[in-house]
């Protein structure tokens, strides 16, 4: 009699086995937190000061979930022979490896295990691998030219740092004001959770990162205790859009920030572990500190078609990467997450997390500001706005495997364009919440004040931004014929600011004291909301008064301004 049903139990086994997150890869859930050494009083044990320092400045108390896993209870499941492979403190969960039935049975008993089978129970969801597609070389040529029709001397100019191709990807949002200020990333982290960082560890492009110590460390939830550095290149070329430093050539958006790189991703598979490996992911990420996170990951279907997500799992609370990401923002950190690359498949929209709560969720525009129709669509099932935002994702250039750059295609590279830039503003005001952060990049963006489904609020404006944040006026040009000019006196660049009810273009000229024109630069194209331009090529003037004049078919603004060296 016990025999049979011993076989009963064994064959109930097999009948659950649907529910693996993986072959033989299992999801155990506890009960509770009991028996354990931590405790919320004493947070030190188990947070960085980092980390217990943005909860603090953001208000944030230490709750439950920020508690490990209780210690006791993975000595348990470890005492069984199976191999754990990570664990979750948000979810309460350990993921594990075994093709032990009995060891399986053994853990189904522990009077703490809720399930080792739960997952079975939603019907989860990855449109996966936002691998970039290279570009054909006459397709390089292009996007130089479309470089908003600046020259490479202009933009030696208008910039602290010779960005080379990357200037267009930066200077389409703003990010290169915040350089030019002082806002470089410096003491700034960010996390990004990816499929690999293959030669990060080699590679010139990263020899500053390295140099300066600015690699913070790596961590691998795939296969504890591998190396990051001999796998997927596209984490690489994420990292290469951020942190980059090869003058003349590439230089990233948060050149001088710290990075965690955390491997979250199986390239050469797609099973539901992922997502709960990206939950890990986040959960270190906030342990150790980060400020950013940034993911160009997204899920939707999987090996086994009983994983797959449907659109009515994009809903934010359903898809544990989502619930994942949706937790990391409360903890105070800024999560970036790409939309995804569905834009033309039949599934053709947002993946998860892209679907999270209090996130940024990006999609692509090119090089002239165009919705870049491979991006996926929103809202998000519930109706949320999603994306959020949108920056360059086509023709975006990174570094190749070979350490040189070139363009690529997908939301995976928009993404760390806004991660980037996002952590430099971030630094700027470094006492303001996540949220206040987020609405001040939602307000500076071209369409907020009519989100869609394809860019969300638009594309971002960070010299906007950077004067919501300072609670500086930014004019209209169209209503009362006024620009925000700074800084005045100048000495080598002057930018302008303003906002714009409609497409058409504007001219700007300088004049000096005796009315002769110094300086012009015809028909630059404004878009509806927020306008920046720099002026560059002023250094030479001579010290003294001018006065800038910027006009356009119906409206004309002048304003005295003084050089000072």
């Amino acid at each position: 009699m016990k025999k049979y049903l011993l076989i009963v139990l064994l064959l109930s086994f097999v009948v659950t086995s649907n529910a693996q997150l993986a072959p033989h890869k299992y999801l155990i859930k506890f009960a509770d937190k009991n028996n354990s050494p931590y405790s919320i009083t004493n947070p030190s044990q188990f947070l960085s000061a980092k980390a217990i320092a943005r909860r603090t400045h953001q208000g944030i108390t230490i709750k439950y979930n920020d508690l490990p896993v209780s210690p006791a209870y993975i000595d348990s499941i470890v005492s069984t022979g199976v191999t754990i492979l990570c664990n979750s403190k948000w979810f309460n969960s350990v993921t594990i490896y075994t093709t032990d039935s009995l060891a399986l049975l053994k853990i189904h008993s522990f009077p703490f295990v809720i399930s080792v089978d739960s997952v079975a129970k939603v019907n989860f969801n990855v449109i996966k691998s936002f691998i970039p597609k290279k570009l054909e070389t006459s397709d390089i040529n292009l996007i130089c030219k479309l470089n908003n029709n600046i020259s490479v001397e202009d933009k030696k100019y208008n910039s602290y740092y010779d960005y080379g191709f990357a200037y267009n990807q930066i200077n389409m949002i703003g990010g290169n004001y915040l350089h030019n200020i002082g806002y470089k990333g410096q003491g700034m982290t960010i996390a990004i959770i990816d499929a690999g960082f293959s030669n990060v560890d080699t590679l010139s492009a990263f020899d500053s990162l390295w140099n300066n110590n600015h690699i913070l460390g790596t961590k691998d939830f795939v296969e504890p205790g591998g190396n990051v550095f001999l796998q997927h290149s596209h984490g690489m070329m994420v990292l290469s859009i951020m942190g980059a430093n090869i003058p003349g050539q590439i230089v990233g958006t948060a050149p001088e920030a710290n990075f965690w790189l955390l491997r979250s991703e199986d390239a050469y598979s797609e099973y539901i572990i992922e997502e709960y490996n990206w939950a890990s992911a986040a959960e270190f990420a906030d342990s150790a500190g980060a400020d950013v996170i940034n993911s160009s990951l997204g899920y939707s279907t999987f090996n086994a078609a009983w994983m797959d997500h449907t659109y009515a799992d994009m809903d934010g609370h359903t898809c544990p990467a989502s619930i994942a990401a949706s937790i990391a923002a409360s903890k105070g950190m800024i999560v970036c997450v790409s939309a995804g690359n569905s834009g033309q498949s039949t599934w053709h929209y947002i993946g998860a997390p892209a679907d999270a709560d209090s996130i940024l969720t990006v999609g692509a525009v090119d090089s002239l500001k165009v919705y870049a129709n491979f991006s996926s669509k929103g809202p998000s099932y519930d109706g949320r706005i999603k994306p959020t935002v949108a920056t360059q994702g086509e023709g975006t250039w990174v570094i190749s495997s070979s350490g040189t750059p070139m363009p690529g295609n997908g939301t995976s590279f928009s993404s760390p364009v806004l991660a980037g830039a996002v952590t430099c503003l971030w630094q700027a005001f470094p006492l303001m919440t996540n949220s206040q952060i987020i609405d001040a990049i939602k307000k500076s963006s071209s369409q907020y004040l009519n989100p869609d489904s394809l860019l969300g609020y638009g594309i971002p404006n960070f010299v906007a931004a950077y004067m919501i944040l300072s609670e500086v006026k930014i004019n209209d040009f169209n209503n009362n014929n006024t620009v925000n000019v700074f800084p005045n006196p100048f000495n080598d660049i002057i930018y302008l600011l303003f906002f714009s009810s409609d497409t058409e273009y504007i001219n700007i000229e300088i004049y000096d004291i005796t009315g002769k024109k110094v300086y012009s630069e015809p028909e630059l194209h404004r878009s509806y909301g927020y306008n920046y331009f720099s002026v560059g090529k002023v250094s030479g003037l001579s010290k003294g008064l001018y006065f800038l004049r910027i006009y356009s078919k119906d409206n004309s603004f002048t304003k005295k301004i003084m050089k000072i060296e």
